[in-house]
Formats: C-alpha cells, structure tokens, sequence
C-alpha cells in the first residue's frame, strides 16, 4: 500500500504470477468518526489460451447445400474476439449467403463452387494480451452435380421452434437467425404483440442479426425470426426475459445534523427480481452494530431521533440481487461547532463608481450559522432590493455609489455562539477623458497634436499611454509625447492613421481615438470638407430572443452628406473589446430592426460615411444580455482521413463563442464503417477539433459527423461525410502485361487493372518500370538505367517512346495509391525491330596512286540491326568543280576497307558513303581525294600549251566572240529584242554561262548541298560545301526524267515537277551538249 494513501499496488513487473491476486478486494478506511467501505473489486488474470490441436477432415459438400464451419475458439478472459481470414490476412468476403454467427462459426445458407478453397481460418484476438491465437485451416471442396436442386429454408440457428433469452436491463440484446436454403433466403423480424422500439433497434450481419440497445423491461416478449425464399419459409421464435440488476431510485447522502436534531437516510432501489436492502454501519451489519437509541431502521429507511454526538457514524446500503449490488456510503456527522469566519478581517476592497460590489463572508458552523450584515459601528441590519445575500455569505452590492464606502460587519450566529468580522470598502471616482483628442486634417510637413486631458481619483495612478493603428508609436524623435498631449513634428505621409489614448489604473481603463489624415497644402481657399461627427443618443427598444431596434441620432456631416451608416457590434461576454461589423443602412436611415444570436451580450455603435470617409465611433449603446439555446450549426469542414493504416483522424473547425449560442460547447464525434456498420459509435470531446479512431480496418468508407452542443441541448443533426481511414501499400501487382511493340522505337503496353479492394487507399496510377538489357546486334550488357513512366488514374495502357531499334527490354508494372507503389508485376521481356543504322563512324581515303584510291571505314556507333551492306557512290570533279557520272558500289557489310582501280589520273573525287540493313538505308558521310599525277603527262600538257596552233586557235575563238558582240550591240541600238533577253536581263543571275547560239543550250548553276551528289555548276572546295544559290529552278531538278529534252525550236518538253531531288542522280549526268566554254575549260 502506498505511504499516507488507501491505493494497493501489485506489481508482478519483477516476479510472481497474476494468478496468485486472483480474488475479490475490499478497501476499508476508518478514523475515530466511523468507517467506510469500498465496493467489492475482482482481481482476474487474463488468458489467451492456445487452441487445442485437432485433426480437420476436409469438407466435401454437393453445390447448393449448407455448411458451418466451426470455430470453437479457446475460453479466454476477457472472451476473444473472432474473425475468418485467407492465408493471405485477408478477410473472407461475407454476405447474405456466407455470415459469420455469433458463436463465431461460418454459416453458408448454400455453397457454390467458389467456395472451393482450402484456406479458412478462424481467428481468435485476445484484445487484453494483445495475441491472436490461429486456428488450423480447414478446407472445403465443393463437387457440382447437374441439375442443381432448390431447397426451401432451414434455420441452421437456432435449433427448433422456440428458445428463451435472458438479457440485463440497460445492455444490448442480440439476437440471431441463419437459415439455410436455395435460393439464398431472406431474414424479417417483428415482435408479437408490439413494435421495434424506433431509435434503439438496428440490423446487423445482412438483418441476420436483430440488436436493441439500451434495454428496459418493457423490451419483454416474444420476437419471431422469419426465413423466406420462393420455395417457402422458416421461423423460429426467442421469448426474451429482462432482468436487472439494482439500480438506484434514491441513493442515501451524507447529514450534518447539530445535537438534538431529527433526520433520514433513505436507499431506495430497483431491479428485476426487486433487490433486498441492507444496512452497515462502519462496515459491520447493523443488526449486530452498536445500538444506538436514536436511530431506528425501516426498511429502505433511517430515522434519527434526536441524535447526539456519539451517534456520529458511516452508515452503508446495499441494494442486491442475483444480478448485481450496489453499495454506497453515507456519513451522519453529528457535530456541535460555534460559528467561525473563514473570510480575512479587516479585508480592503476596492471599486468604481456604478459599478457592481462583492464583500465576502464565508463561515462554518453547526448548527448553519444565520448570517446578517451591517453597515458602520452602529449600523441597522441591512436590507431592501438595493443588496443581495448570497447563501454562501456574500454581501452583493449591484450599483457601488460614493456613499456606500464604509465599513461593514457581517455576524454570524448559531445556539452555540456568535461572531463577526469587518471589511472595508473603497469607492473610487471612474478614470474619464475629459478632453479627447479630435479628428485632424494637416497638410504634409506641418505639425499636429492631439489632447487627451483625463480626470481621475486622486488615490489611484494613472499610466497613459499613445498607440497609432493599434500599435506602438514609430521610434522617431518627431513624435513628442507630454503630458496630456501628443505632439507629432514635419508631420509626413506615412503618418497618416488613427492615434489613441489609452489611460489605466489599477481598478479601470479608459480610451479615446482619433484619425490623422495627411493632406497636400490646397492650391485655393475652398469649402472644409470633413468626415462627419459621430452618432449619439443611441437607444435600444423592442428587446426581443433573437432581435432589437436599434435609434440614434446623427451626428453633422460637415458639409458632405451622409451617405451611409455602419453599424458595429461587440460581445462583452466572448470578445470583450473586439467590434465586428454588424450591418449597414442608407444615410437618410436613422433606425434599423437587428437580427441577435442566442447567449450574447451586445453592445452596439453607430459610424456614419460620407465621401471624405468614416467618422469616429459613436459611444456604445447600453448593453443586452440574450438568452442561452441549442446550437443552430455545427461544425464545418469535417473531415475523415486516416494517418497510419489503422487509424481515422476526425478533424473540423470549431465553433466560436459567439456560434456555440450558450455555455458548456461540447462536440458529439460520430462514425460508423460505411455499408458494415449500422450503428453510430460517439464520443462527445470539448475544447479540441480532432479525435483519432483507432484500430480501424485498412482503408475502409466510414460516415463520420461532428454534432455541436451545449448545456442547453443539441444543435440540429449534422450532415454525414465520407471519409476513409488510413492507407497501406497496394498488396497486388497488376497481372497480364502485355506489350505491343509498335516499331523500333515506340512500344505499347497493357495491364489488367487491380482490384480496387487491394488497392488499399486512393488509386493514384500506375507507374512502368522498362530498362534496356542488352542491344541484339552487339550482344553486350551494359549499365541498367531503369525508365519509369507514370500513368495517372485507372489507365490500362501506355505508350513507351524513345526505345533504341534492334534491342532487348524488361519492364514491370506497379499499382500506387498515397501511400506508395505496392509489389512489381513479373519481368515482361519485348524486343524492337531492326531500324535504320547510324552514319558510319569514319571514312579515311589513303594510299593514292595514279589510278587508285584505298577507303577504309568504321562501322556504325548504332547499327539498329543487322548491316546487309555498305552503299559507296563517287563522281569526279574537275578544275571548274563540275561532277562527273555517279558511280555505285554495294560492299558486303563484313568488309571494313576497299581498293577503287582504274581511276583517272590527277583527278578529284567525292565519295558518298552509308550502311544499310534490311529496313533501309542510314544516313551518309562524305569525303573527297586526288588521285597523284604522272610527271611526264604533266609536261605534255605544258608543251601543247605552248605550241602556235593551239594560240592561234584560242586567238579565232576570241574574235569570233567579239564579232558576236558587236553584231548583238548594235542590233539592240536598232530596237531589236530578244524575249529570252528580256527575262535574262529580268532574272539576272552571275551563275548562268553564257549561251551557245548554234545549238540553243544554257550552262546550269549548282543548286546542291552537302551530302547530295554535286550537278553541273560552281563549287566552293575550300569547306567541302556548295552554297544555296538565290534561285532553285534548275531544270533538271523539275524534270520527271534524268534530263530535260527540248524541241526542234528550242522549246522545254519536260512538266515542272516541284520535287527536288534528295538522292544522287543515277546515270551519267553529262549526257548533255556541254556549252563550248566549258568544254575548253576541260580541255585546259
């Protein structure tokens, strides 16, 4: 037992068993005035027994016909709790067809071949240990036989026609009908001879299940269960008996009686059967107590007579029946005690004029002393409406004025002495603000002040203080505060803004505020135009629960009218000091009819507006109290969301003092498991907005409402919302991944979706994990970057771009709520065709000779296949950069090098090259050489160069030209023209070659790009490249053919095409009539 304390500890943390403080305890405290006892406690150590073992046959049932599965679990202490899992943990689906009884077994009303598994287990959970114990699992095999026979119902339970039911007033009655039958038939309840009582009678396990809660003797009777399909029907009736245990009507309570005086204890009780009574006086029976002349026992009754002081003793009742006791503990203190004063003498109180006054006396004594008051040494008893006595001894003055400061002695007296005792009381003068400070208007860099002269009792001492917009004064030393004023110096825009005084003593507090608007200096003289003055005379009349009217005076508008008024309440019960706005009328308004709210104390103020701005707030109106209610609303924004996987956190807003509409605001908090529960579980909480559920299924629907209430009821029943209690990861993977590859690099794939139910919490997605294993063409691993597409919401399917060509790939597919991702589905390995190869990585051309060149060449970086071959084209160029006929080479793709023979000497070449795979070509490098020139040609052409013909030659050809000329220069100053030298001169272009007149051709310009085969035309060898030119009708690029063909007169034959070219020209692109320059060009 502890030390000075009645608690006993046992404590078995460091030894012994709980077994050996198995009993029944009785705490018994005694003192020289009698002795009390405590109810009896029972001391039982709790159990979770193992399941005995024992062997399980295999149950082998025909499609259609009933079956239990029983469980009989282990008797433990408290008794378990039973539930059926898979060996998965997760529950058995139950329905109307397959329910778990009361007992714990599994009733099936009929099997079907889904039923066929061979994991049912019973579970039995110990709450009180915290174990679950496991039973064997049992299993069931269902054989089909064709024909499937209909079968009229069958109770399975209970057995027979009738059976009894005794249950305890003020529990709950449960009461159970499984019936078999084919189809799945459907349970009805009713009472004979009455109703279900309407709010205490709910249905549970598919209306197998009959539950009235809270039950009375008036639930007696005889309740019919019935069983019906199309086939017929079954009904059992249960005769239920309500017993009770005693309660009480009248429980004794404690006396103080005074020597001589009479009294009673009384202990009525009832139950069913009627409870006997008893009586203990200090714990001993009373019939072998101590007598006691003055006391006399009737029944559920004490009658004292005359008591003295030895009859001072602890008298116990016991009220009991076969169902329970009660026992309850009354102290008869007969006691003898002259008055005493407990208050301190002489003690000093201190109050404001008109306001309320409260002089304490407090006292013992026994008999109860009778308390009378006076005023002054000599003063007459006081009396009369203008006090209040409180029965504690409290004096109560509602109106303090000046005259009532005084002295005043408060006696108390019994028949066994007499005392008093004096206090003082102080009147003080309220502190006022007989100057307040006024509105001002300053123009910028000026200088203000505003006044706050105050009047005050001369014993008290006064603190002013300044604040501007509710706040601290700025740290500035333009700011200069005196006496009674404040002074602000280069007043500036910032400035601007309410300033107030605030004046405290140690009884009261006073305050008066004034607004500072900061102007530019006006150019004119003009009419003052001002916020106006205030309201006053503010009246209250037609007090009403929930409305008053509302009068006042207004105040001058100072030359701008008034345009509307404002008006402000404050709740000197909730939020003292705080206004809020309240409503607004029209400025030629001057009453208004208010809508209140229950259990608060109003005080309003009037703010009228007009175009400069608002005016200072009238002085508050006298003050109205409105009665307490029932709450009108409840809480808002109630929530249901679970923070760990068993648990469902309940939050909302809470109501404000001035919402909760009385005293004693109190939130009834309840939730059931949606579709599972019937019945509300309710908890009632204050001064929180949350509560937190435990022990709650994975991620199931509840109904949850919060319900606001007071001491004066129920606020009007809340709307239920939807919420869920807390996740866990996805315990499924999504199955049957396909993929579609749609080609080399895009691929689709598909999933089935799963079940919702193994979701376990908000199905956000599905998120694809796909990484590349090793490439096909080089059969090489390499790091595993692992890719993870997310598809939102309930999709099935997904794209997977930017997959490399000629691959082998894995992925998964993984199922996320907001929890997390729950398990990968299997591997699901897909390869991607072959697709285009890259450029080949290098092309070196070396070894050149007269009439050879060798290439060598890199494979590609991404081959994307398997490389058929490589595709070589070249053309020469000459000194003029004009191509030559294009030539192609196809090389087996195993080669890496190639000796091109029988090549012109000193000759330039450019070469196109790229590799191919069965889906076609890649794209192409390009690379340029010489072929070396013999020095004994080399010195031919220097010999025929300088022979006389061939100067003579080049000497008639230029003449020819100049003739040309002069005969086309003066044919124009004739006014000839040529319409072919019109669009020239038209279409200039610095490209063109000049015309061969015998034969009507035109030189071509180059219009090639870098990796396309060079046609006819300039080329700028210095970076390889060949420049767009400004225009692009070159007519072999429209032509449908390899050249275009012109008519006897010169006319084109070929269409236009507009398509140009992307690939070399096939053929021998020189096939046409060079012009003459060009041919000396490449003779020379």
């Amino acid at each position: 037992m502890k030390p000075n304390s009645g608690t006993l500890v046992i404590n078995i943390m460091n030894g012994g068993k709980a077994e050996a403080y198995e009993g029944v305890y009785q705490c018994t405290a005694r003192n020289e005035r009698g002795a009390a006892i405590s109810n009896n406690i029972v001391i039982r150590p709790s159990r979770s027994p193992l399941w005995t073992k024992e062997r399980l046959e295999p149950n082998q049932v025909r499609e259609g016909d009933s079956l239990v599965l029983h469980c009989r679990p282990p008797v433990g202490l408290p008794p378990p709790i039973i539930f059926w899992m898979d060996n998965a943990f997760q529950r058995l689906p139950q329905s109307e067809r397959v329910s778990q009884g009361l007992n714990g077994d599994l009733y099936f009303s009929n099997v079907q071949p889904e039923d066929t598994r061979e994991d049912y287990i019973c579970y039995a959970r110990f709450n009180h240990t915290q174990t679950i114990q496991q039973k064997q699992p049992i299993s069931v095999k269902v054989f089909s036989t064709k024909p499937v026979t209909e079968r009229q119902p069958v109770l399975l339970t209970p057995t027979g026609s009738t059976s009894t039911k005794v249950e305890l007033r003020g529990s709950v009655l449960l009461l159970e009908c499984i019936a078999a039958g084919l189809p799945t038939p459907a349970i009805h309840w009713i009472k004979e001879g009455g109703e279900l009582p309407d709010n205490r009678t709910f249905f549970e396990n598919f209306k197998k299940t009959l539950k009235i809660i809270d039950v009375s003797e008036a639930d007696s009777g005889n309740y019919k269960c019935i069983a019906r399909n199309i086939l017929g029907s079954a009904h059992h009736v249960i005769s239920v008996t309500v017993k009770a245990a005693p309660y009480w009507i009248t429980a004794p309570r404690n006396l103080v009686l005074s020597p001589g005086e009479d009294g009673t204890l009384i202990c009525r009780a009832n139950g069913n059967p009627k409870p006997n009574i008893s009586w203990l006086a200090n714990g001993v029976p009373i019939a072998i107590a101590p007598e006691d002349p003055s006391r006399k026992v009737d029944g559920d009754t004490i009658i004292f007579s005359h008591v003295q002081e030895r009859s001072s003793a602890v008298y116990q009742c016991n009220a009991s029946n076969e169902y329970g006791y009660l026992l309850a503990n009354a102290f008869v203190n007969v006691l003898a005690e002259p008055p005493r004063i407990l208050t301190p003498a002489n003690k000093l109180y201190q109050v404001i004029a008109d306001s309320p006054a409260l002089l304490d006396c407090a006292y013992f004594g026994s008999p109860k002393p009778e308390i009378e008051w006076f005023k002054g040494v000599k003063g007459s008893i006081l009396r009369g409406n203008e006090y209040i006595f409180h029965d504690n001894g409290t004096l109560e003055i509602p109106v303090a004025q000046k005259d009532s400061a005084g002295t005043y002695t408060c006696v108390a007296r019994n028949e066994l002495g007499k005392i008093q005792n004096e206090v003082q009381l102080e009147v003080k003068d309220p502190t006022m603000i007989i100057k307040q400070p006024e509105y001002k208007v300053i123009q910028r860099y000026g200088q203000v002040s505003f006044e706050c002269i105050i009047k005050y009792d001369s014993t008290l001492l006064p603190t002013v203080i300044w604040l501007k917009d509710n706040d601290e004064l700025p740290d500035d030393e333009r700011f200069l505060v005196g006496k009674d004023n404040l002074t602000i110096m280069n007043v500036t825009d910032k400035d601007d803004g309410t300033y107030t005084c605030i004046v405290n003593t140690t009884l009261d507090s006073v305050s008066a505020s004034a607004v500072l608007t900061v102007v530019a200096a006006p150019p004119t003289p003009a009419i003052i135009y001002a916020r106006p003055n205030p309201p006053f005379d503010l009246e209250l009349t037609g007090q009403l629960e929930r409305s008053v009217e509302l009068s006042w005076v207004p105040g001058d508008d100072n030359n701008s009218p008034i345009t509307t008024f404002v008006i402000e309440y404050e709740d000197g019960l909730h939020e003292p000091g705080v206004w809020h706005y309240q409503t607004e009328v029209p400025g030629t308004q001057t009453t208004v009819q208010l809508k209140l709210s229950p259990y608060v104390n109003y005080s309003f103020r009037v703010i009228a507006v007009n175009e400069i701005g608002r005016s200072q707030p009238s002085e508050p109106s006298e003050q109205y109290l409105t009665k307490s209610a029932k709450p009108d609303e409840n809480p808002s924004n109630v929530q249901g969301i679970g923070s760990e996987p068993d648990n469902l956190v309940i939050t909302w807003e809470s109501l404000t003092g001035f919402q909760s509409n009385g005293p004693g605001l109190q939130y009834k908090v309840s939730w059931r498991q949606k579709d599972v529960d019937d019945e509300w579980t309710s908890v009632i909480v204050a001064n929180v907005s949350k509560y937190i559920v435990s022990g709650t299924p994975t991620f199931a629907p509840y109904e949850v409402k919060v319900q606001a209430l007071n001491d004066l009821g129920y606020a009007p029943e809340p709307s239920e919302v939807i919420g869920h209690s807390g996740e866990d990861l996805p315990m499924v993977a999504p199955g049957n991944v396909q993929v579609h590859v749609v080609n080399s690099t895009l691929a689709k794939v598909h999933w089935d979706p799963v079940p919702l139910k193994t979701v376990r919490g908000h199905l956000q997605g599905y998120k694809v994990y796909y990484w590349k294993v090793q490439s096909l063409s080089r059969r090489s691993r390499r790091h595993v970057e692992k890719k993870i597409l997310t598809f939102r919401g309930n999709k099935t399917f997904g794209m997977l771009p930017g997959l490399e060509p000629y691959s082998s790939y894995k992925l998964n597919v993984r199922v996320v709520n907001g929890k997390g991702e729950g398990p990968a589905s299997p591997d699901k390995v897909f390869k991607t065709p072959e697709g285009v190869p890259s450029s080949p990585s290098f092309l070196k051309i070396t070894n050149p000779t007269l009439d050879s060149l060798t290439l060598e060449w890199g494979s590609p970086t991404h081959p994307n296949g398997v490389l058929t071959s490589y595709i070589l084209k070249f053309q020469p160029i000459n000194n003029t950069h004009e191509l030559g006929p294009l030539v192609e080479i196809r090389i087996p793709a195993n080669e890496s090098t190639l000796i091109l023979k029988n090549l012109n000497y000193s000759t330039r070449y450019k070469f196109y090259f790229n590799a191919q795979t069965s889906v076609g070509s890649g794209s192409q490098i390009t690379e340029e050489a010489v072929t070396i020139m013999d020095e004994a040609m080399a010195s031919r052409q220097v010999d025929i160069a300088t022979q006389g013909w061939f100067i003579g030659l080049m000497c008639a050809v230029a003449l020819l030209i100049l003739i040309l000329l002069i005969v086309c220069f003066i044919r124009r100053n004739k006014g000839g023209k040529y319409p072919v030298k019109e669009k020239e001169d038209a279409h200039a272009d610095p490209e063109i070659q000049p015309m061969k007149e015998d034969d009507g051709t035109f030189g071509e310009y180059s219009d090639a790009e870098d990796h396309k085969p060079l046609k006819k035309g300039s080329r700028t060898p210095s970076d390889r490249t060949v420049k767009k030119e400004d225009s692009d009708d070159s007519l072999v690029d429209y032509g449908e053919g390899v050249n275009g063909q012109f008519n006897e007169d010169g006319s084109f034959i070929g269409q236009y095409s507009g398509k140009k070219e992307k690939e070399p020209a096939e053929g021998n692109e020189s096939s046409e009539a060079p012009s003459p320059v060009n041919a000396m060009n490449s003779f020379v």
